[in-house]
C-alpha cells in the first residue's frame, strides 16, 4: 500500500517521539517496557576540551535596531528556548520578527522567533519544514528554518530526527552550522547543601530533570567526576545511586520539586528487586534560567552543587538546520551566522546593546514578570538568597565572537573541536545507559558543518592565519581554591619503582585531560600515592615524582588551559584505600588521585 505524503510526515513524526521526545509519555503509559533489574552505572567520565570566553571584542560601533518590523528579506522562521546564550542573537534581529536597522535587516534576512520549549516540537517543525522541501518546493512555508538548542544534548536531539529525515534522502538531515553563546552558570544541578559539601551523600537522592538533554549531562559528569552511580531506570530506586523522574521539559523539572512530587517505587540494589517498596520524594533539579530562580524565589533550601560555570565548555548553544536548503541558500546562512556573531560583539562591548538585547529577550520569551532588567540580571549571574535563606547562583550565561567561533570548532591551529567533543561525549553518556532508546546517533562527521563559518571568516579576513587563536583566560591565581566538586582515582601506570609511564597509560592521561579541560574555572590538586613495598620515605618521594609527572604532561598538552590551575601532592604510603597484604590491594593503592575544586574568593 502507497501511503500519502501526509501520511509520511505522521509516521516521521511518531518515529521522533518514540525515539526522543515521546518516550517518557509513552513509559508512563507502559507502553514501553521498563527497564527493571537493569543495574545503576558509574557515568562515563565526560572527556571534553576547553573554551571559555576571551572578552576580546572586536566591533564597537554597530547601530541600535529600531521596534518597527523591517517587513521585507528572506524569510527564515527559527524555534528557541528562553536563553541568555542567545543575547546576541535577539540583538541581532531587534525583535520577534526582524526590525529596522537591525544586523539581521542588514543582510537581507527577516526572521521570526518562536518560543519552544518541547524538544519533540522542535523536531517535528524540522521533519515539517523537510518534508515540503522534498516535495519540491524551495521556499516551505510550513515547518522551521533553524531552531537553537543545548551542544551536549545535540546528539540525542539529532538521533531519532535525522533517522527519520533520512527517509526522505540524506540531504534533508539536520546539522549543526553555528554556535550563538555558552551557557556558563545558569545551566545547573540544584540539591541539598549537603550534597555539594558530601558528593556521597547524595546517593539514594532523586531528581527531576529532562532526562538525556543538557542539565541532565551536568550531573552525569558531576556523578561520574566523583565516582558515583546512576539508575537509569527512571521506573525504580535505588538507595546506592542518583535516581530520576522524569520531566518533561526543564520548566516542569523545576516545578516538581517545587510541588515535592512524589511515587511509589520497588527498590533495587545491583541491578536486582529487592522486594521493597519505597516512596520517593524530588529533592534536586537539573534545570536552568528562569527555572532556577523560580526554585529559589518559590521554595528554595537547595544550592548550586555544579553548573556551567565550572563545566565551562559543556554547552554551546548550537544552530541546526537542514542541509539540502542551508546547502541552497549558502549566502542567507552565511549572513545569518555574521549576524548573530556581530549582535554578540555588540552586547559583549557596550552596555546599551546588552539592556536592549534584554528587552528583546523579554518580549520574545514572554515569560511572566521577567522584563529587560531580568533577562539582563541573570545574564551577568547573580548571587542571591533564596525563600530559605541560602545563597545560591542563578544565572550566568556568554556570547562568542567570530575568533572564538573559529576556536569552537577547532578551525585555528592548536584549538580543539569543542561542539564535537561535546556531541560525542554525552552522545556516548546516553547511548550507554539507553541503548534501546538510543542504539546510536549521527557520527559528528555527518552532524556538524563548519563551511558556513569557514567562509564567513575568509569573506572577513582572506589573508591565511589572519585570525589567530583567542586565549582562555588563567584562573585568577589570586583566588584560593574553593569546594571540591570531584574526586576520583585515576588507573594511570607507571613503571615499577620509577616516575616513567607505562605505555597503557596515554589513554588514562588523555581521558584525564580532557575531563579537566571541560571544568576550565577551576583549579586542580593532583594527589600521588604508593603501596606499602621498599620504605617509606622512598615512598613518599616516588609519590611525588609520580604526581610531577602527571602535572607537567597536563601542561605540556595543554599549556594555556592548564597555567596556574594544577598543584601536587604526595602522600607516599601513608593513604592506603586497600589491603597491601595482596597483590590486588597494592595495585589499588599505587594510584593518582584527582581533585577539582571551585574557584573560592
Amino acid at each position: 500500500m502507497r501511503i500519502k505524503p501526509a501520511g509520511k510526515i505522521a509516521i516521521l513524526i511518531i518515529v521522533i517521539g518514540i525515539l526522543f521526545g515521546g518516550y517518557q509519555v509513552l513509559n508512563k503509559s507502559g507502553v514501553l517496557p521498563g527497564a527493571v533489574g537493569k543495574e545503576s552505572v558509574v557515568p562515563t567520565k565526560a572527556e571534553l576540551v576547553n573554551f571559555t570566553p576571551s572578552g576580546e571584542v572586536t566591533v564597537s560601533n554597530i547601530g541600535m535596531p529600531s521596534d518597527a518590523p523591517v517587513g521585507t528579506g528572506k524569510e527564515v522562521r527559527w524555534l528557541h528556548w528562553a536563553w541568555n546564550a542567545q543575547m546576541g542573537l535577539m540583538f541581532a534581529n531587534g525583535g520577534k520578527e526582524t526590525t529596522k536597522g537591525s544586523l539581521m535587516a542588514g543582510q537581507g534576512i527577516s526572521v521570526k522567533f518562536t518560543r519552544q520549549d518541547d524538544v519533540s516540537k522542535m523536531q517535528e517543525a524540522l521533519v515539517t519544514f523537510a518534508t515540503e522541501l522534498s516535495k519540491g518546493n524551495p521556499d516551505p512555508k510550513n515547518g522551521a528554518h533553524f531552531v537553537t538548542i543545548m551542544g551536549d544534548g545535540g546528539a540525542a536531539f539529532l538521533a531519532g530526527l535525522n533517522d527519520a529525515l533520512g527517509k526522505l534522502g540524506p540531504e534533508y538531515k539536520a546539522k549543526i552550522v553555528g554556535v550563538a553563546g555558552f551557557s556558563h552558570g545558569e545551566d545547573k544541578f540544584m540539591g541539598p547543601p549537603e550534597w555539594k559539601k558530601n558528593p556521597r551523600s547524595a546517593m539514594g537522592g532523586v531528581c527531576a530533570a529532562y532526562l538525556r538533554d543538557g542539565d541532565w549531562n551536568i550531573v552525569q559528569k558531576w556523578l561520574g567526576d566523583n565516582g558515583l552511580k546512576t539508575n537509569p531506570d527512571e521506573k525504580t530506586y535505588d538507595p546506592d545511586a542518583m535516581n530520576w523522574v522524569a520531566a518533561n521539559d526543564y520548566v516542569d523539572a523545576a516545578e516538581k520539586y517545587i510541588a515535592g512530587y512524589s511515587e511509589e517505587r520497588p527498590v533495587v540494589r545491583n541491578g536486582k528487586l529487592t522486594g521493597e517498596k519505597k516512596r520517593i520524594t524530588v529533592q534536586s533539579v537539573a534545570t536552568w534560567t528562569p527555572a532556577d530562580v523560580t526554585v529559589a524565589e518559590k521554595k528554595g533550601g537547595i544550592v548550586s552543587i555544579v553548573s556551567t560555570k565550572e563545566y565551562a565548555s559543556q554547552m554551546p548553544c548550537v544552530i541546526i538546520g537542514i542541509d539540502k536548503w542551508m546547502k541552497a541558500n549558502k549566502e542567507t546562512v552565511q549572513g545569518l551566522i555574521k549576524a548573530v556573531l556581530l549582535g554578540n560583539e555588540a552586547v559583549r562591548g557596550n552596555p546599551d546593546a546588552l539592556r536592549k538585547a534584554a528587552d528583546i529577550s523579554a518580549v520574545v520569551y514572554n515569560e511572566q514578570g521577567a522584563d529587560g532588567s531580568y533577562w539582563e540580571k541573570y545574564y551577568k549571574g547573580v548571587t542571591q538568597k533564596d525563600r530559605q535563606g541560602l545563597d545560591v547562583e542563578l544565572g550566568g550565561s556568554s556570547v562568542v565572537t567570530l575568533a572564538e567561533e573559529l576556536q569552537i570548532f577547532g578551525l585555528v591551529p592548536g584549538s580543539q573541536n569543542v561542539v564535537q567533543a561535546t556531541y560525542t561525549v554525552f552522545g556516548d553518556i546516553a547511548k550507554s545507559q539507553y541503548p534501546n532508546l538510543m542504539p546510536h546517533y549521527p557520527p559528528p562527521a555527518e552532524a556538524i558543518d563548519t563551511q558556513y563559518v569557514v567562509a564567513l571568516a575568509s569573506a572577513v579576513n582572506p589573508n591565511p592565519g589572519g585570525i589567530k587563536p583567542v586565549s582562555p583566560p588563567i584562573v585568577d591565581q589570586k583566588a584560593q581554591p574553593g569546594a571540591t566538586i570531584g574526586r576520583r582515582n585515576w588507573k594511570i601506570t607507571f613503571e615499577t619503582g620509577r616516575a616513567a609511564f607505562t605505555g597503557n597509560a596515554g589513554q588514562e592521561l588523555k581521558k584525564l585531560l580532557n575531563d579537566l579541560l571541560v571544568a576550565s574555572n577551576t583549579f586542580v590538586e593532583i594527589h600521588g600515592h604508593t603501596d606499602s613495598v621498599g620504605n617509606s620515605e622512598a615512598n613518599m618521594k616516588l609519590s611525588e615524582d609520580r604526581a610531577f609527572a602527571v602535572k607537567k604532561w597536563l601542561e605540556q598538552q595543554a599549556p594555556s588551559q592548564m597555567e596556574g590551575r594544577l598543584r601536587v601532592f604526595a602522600h607516599g604510603q601513608t593513604e592506603p584505600i586497600e589491603s597491601n597484604s595482596t597483590d590486588a590491594g597494592r595495585a589499588a593503592n599505587r594510584r593518582v588521585e584527582i581533585k577539582i575544586r571551585a574557584v573560592g574568593e
